[in-house]
């Protein structure tokens, strides 16, 4: 007769190999995004947080490069049947994947399919507004949104003569303390990062003014720009007068703009909310922060932002399996305490208002001034058809179309009305090639 003693090793291979079997039937998920640096970290811990509470699927994230080449990756994957179940893509991309209708799992129907709780009232509507269809329907999960935001100097602003406390509200009162600023021996007033959609993107937005018919390209393909309005017109032409003086000062396209803040040269900056970890970590002085500014004697202004950043696009033809996994994972990243952690340790915004309020009852808020000014100013007001967001094919051409114009302007080389009237020409002629080559044309 075999001893209990005896037989205790073989129990615990037994269960040993139990486990392994356990863990070996968990159904891996693959996640291509485009995150690098600490939001790469914070991704990873995301997934990795997941995995941990359940044992049925396993998020596999792949940092793919930038958002161009994560999409191309995805593409040519789907191409050869190797694609991911889930890609992130940047939000101007929007219009690009809707039209793709066979590459992707809408959202709303992927949630329905496979019982997953979801209410898209749970969603915050000038994010989740953004990447919804005519019919108001989900298409993709927002992630990482971000949205733009005033930065200022305290101590630049104390000895200017400035209220620390008192950001510029409107473009006039940012144009004084600019000039008080520059009289003070400020290299420069202010500048910005992504020209484009801070001041035509979301300057349009703000002002509840219309970047394009068509309810800024939501209402069908042959939607056209129109933001060679007056007070666009006008708004760049008076930054391209600032730039004379230095009052204002153009940094380049995307972040390039952002070290001039951070190293005192410019006392004032507009850029990501995303961005404001980042600045805390490399500047040497008291920071501020305000909403953007606003043209006064424009009609409905202020109205809310909108969006930038990336959201999370369920891809065709993975095993059924999978598309279980991906819902409960869109489920567990919608919670509350998952969401606040998120917007916590990033900058992104909440996708829920849930997300909001629990962080603002943790403390988070009053403990970070500031932190609180992306999620204010782009629930300033319900969105409006001209402040929802946009979806217009091609839309990554387009914006370098209109940066290359406006940096005509800022050079003196165009004037105003002259730069936005060419973007708007060829932004035009770019829908058009969209319009022809969609499948739904």
């Amino acid at each position: 007769m075999i001893s209990a003693l005896r037989l205790l090793p073989v129990v615990a291979v037994l269960a040993a190999a139990a486990f392994v079997s356990k863990a070996q039937a968990a159904t891996d998920i693959a996640w291509w995004h485009a995150m690098s640096g600490e939001l790469g970290k914070q991704l990873e811990k995301l997934a990795s947080d997941f995995n941990a509470s359940q044992s049925d699927y396993r998020i596999v994230p792949a940092y793919k490069g930038n958002y161009t080449e994560t999409v191309t990756a995805a593409i040519f994957a789907f191409r050869s049947r190797s694609q991911p179940a889930i890609v992130q893509v940047n939000e101007v991309a929007t219009a690009t994947m809707t039209a793709a209708k066979g590459a992707i799992y809408p959202v709303f129907s992927l949630m329905r399919d496979q019982g997953e709780p979801f209410s898209l009232t749970d969603y915050l509507p000038a994010v989740s507004g953004y990447y919804t269809d005519a019919a108001g329907n989900l298409l993709s999960f927002p992630f990482n949104s971000s949205t733009p935001i005033l930065y200022y100097n305290k101590t630049m602003f104390r000895d200017a003569g400035l209220d620390p406390e008192a950001p510029p509200k409107t473009w006039p009162e940012l144009g004084a303390a600019a000039k008080r600023l520059r009289d003070r021996g400020a290299a420069c007033g202010f500048t910005t990062s992504w020209p484009s959609w801070i001041h035509v993107e979301n300057f349009s937005a703000f002002h509840n003014l219309p970047l394009a018919t068509r309810a800024n390209g939501f209402g069908g393909l042959d939607a056209e720009l129109t933001i060679n309005n007056p007070p666009l017109v006008r708004h760049v032409a008076q930054l391209a007068e600032w730039q004379k003086t230095k009052l204002f000062d153009y940094g380049g396209r995307g972040q390039a703009a952002e070290p001039r803040f951070q190293s005192g040269e410019c006392g004032i900056f507009i850029g990501s909310s995303a961005t404001r970890a980042d600045i805390r970590a490399n500047s040497k002085f008291e920071i501020g922060y305000g909403m953007m500014p606003y043209w006064p004697d424009v009609k409905d202004a202020p109205q809310n932002s909108i969006i930038g950043g990336a959201t999370l696009w369920v891809l065709r033809d993975r095993p059924r399996e999978e598309y279980k996994g991906v819902a409960r994972f869109f489920a567990y990243l919608s919670q509350p305490g998952v969401q606040a952690a998120w917007h916590q340790n990033t900058g992104y915004l909440p996708i829920t208002r849930a997300a909001s309020e629990l962080t603002r009852a943790q403390g988070f808020y009053e403990r970070n001034p500031g932190s609180a000014i992306s999620f204010e100013e782009i629930t300033l007001h319900p969105p409006t058809e001209n402040s929802k967001g946009i979806r217009l094919g091609s839309f990554v051409l387009i914006r370098g179309a209109i940066e290359d114009e406006l940096e005509q302007a800022f050079a003196g080389q165009k004037s105003a009305q002259a730069a936005l009237d060419s973007a708007v020409e060829r932004g035009n002629k770019l829908l058009r090639q969209f319009e022809r080559a969609s499948p739904d044309r």
